[in-house]
């Protein structure tokens, strides 16, 4: 059945699924695209403020209905509301606890944010993570860039996202890390086209139900900027720092500037900030080009008050790797490029040594 197809069997099927007030919900206004993917079908169900528990019955059957006929995909439904609700919201019918909690069995969660695209946000999320690993961490890393993945890129990830009997989603193993990601659900080049809260509901279960096992560290790869997925993400996880991520230029730190005042609104820990793309080593003669200037994102975090956890530098085998799914602190351990990531992990773990424990 095409994907097409399959969508309109679902939403006629929902008619069966009565709502508050005795319409059905196939004709509800407040029914969302039904978004088909290889592996997921995902809806949102808007309400209105303070109709959360009411239609918390409604996502649960039309979650049921919807996976009768979906097969094996994953069945992402949320409630969506003009405001955050008071009481307590729903994942697969079951109430999820208000405020911030943990994710279970992940002891600790780093988050990598930049105020602007492309800056090596993704790239060095990966590269951190692996760096990580090394330390002798048990790691893993979610890409909760949902409009942009590239997770499955960066790690030469081919497999669809398996999704076990009981719905959860079974992560990706590479590397020896355990990931996620949305882009290994969808066709190539098909772009997800979910407003912000259906974005974050599917972001939550991503997250919270995903089979990550026992990890010391979940690296979350954030989204460039300062939206609905960064502000829903810290005010319901626990998470304990986040890692900014600049390159040189007046234009990025401008932008990473607004991302720290974010954090620290949101009273998010920051761990400190990365200079990208510092510095060019000539690939014949090795010899150091500050072709973007040098020290500003090392200015920047003295008077911003925050660490500078070191530089990254600009060298063709961060981009050969990452395109090639080999990424350098893997597939260069001994180059330039790789000791700078562990320089850099090593420089958040010893700055906050809870992280070991």
């Amino acid at each position: 059945m095409a994907d097409t197809e399959l969508a309109a069997a679902i939403k006629s099927a929902l008619a069966a699924v009565e709502i508050p007030g005795g319409a059905d919900l196939a004709s509800y206004s407040g029914l969302s695209e039904i978004i088909v993917t290889p592996s997921a079908v995902a809806f949102a169900i808007a309400v209105a403020p303070g109709m959360e528990a009411a239609f918390g019955p409604v996502r649960e059957q039309a979650q049921q209905v919807a996976q009768k006929i979906a097969g094996t995909r994953k069945i992402m439904v949320s409630l969506t509301g003009g405001k955050p609700p008071a009481g307590p919201t729903f994942s697969h019918g079951k109430p999820v606890p208000a405020g911030k909690t943990k994710v279970p069995g992940i002891k600790h969660i780093i988050a990598v944010g930049s105020g602007k695209g492309g800056v090596g946000k993704s790239t060095t999320a990966v590269n951190l993570a692996l760096a990580l690993q090394a330390e002798g961490l048990r790691v893993g890393i979610l890409d909760a860039d949902l409009y942009g993945p590239s997770l499955p890129k960066l790690l030469g990830i081919d497999d669809r996202t398996a999704i076990r009997d009981d719905g959860i989603f079974a992560p990706h193993d590479v590397f020896g890390l355990k990931a996620m990601s949305i882009g290994s659900m969808l066709v190539k080049d098909q772009a997800v086209v979910w407003r912000g809260p259906m974005a974050t509901a599917a972001l939550r279960q991503l997250l919270r139900e995903t089979a990550w096992g026992d990890l010391d560290i979940l690296v979350i790869d954030l989204p460039p900027g300062t939206g609905d997925i960064h502000i829903s993400l810290f005010q319901q996880t626990e998470i304990d720092g986040v890692v900014i991520v600049s390159t040189p230029q007046d234009l990025a730190l401008i932008d990473a500037k607004k991302a720290i005042d974010m954090l620290r609104r949101l009273q998010v820990p920051l761990l400190g900030l990365i200079e990208n793309m510092s510095y060019f080593i000539a690939p014949d003669t090795g010899t150091r080009y500050d072709i973007f200037g040098s020290g500003g994102a090392e200015k920047a975090a003295t008077t911003l008050g925050m660490p500078f956890l070191g530089a990254i530098p600009l060298v063709m085998a961060i981009r050969e790797g990452s395109d090639a799914g080999q990424p350098p602190v893997i597939a260069r351990p001994t180059g330039p490029e790789a000791q700078a990531f562990r320089t850099i992990a090593q420089q958040i773990l010893s700055n906050t040594p809870t992280l070991r424990n």
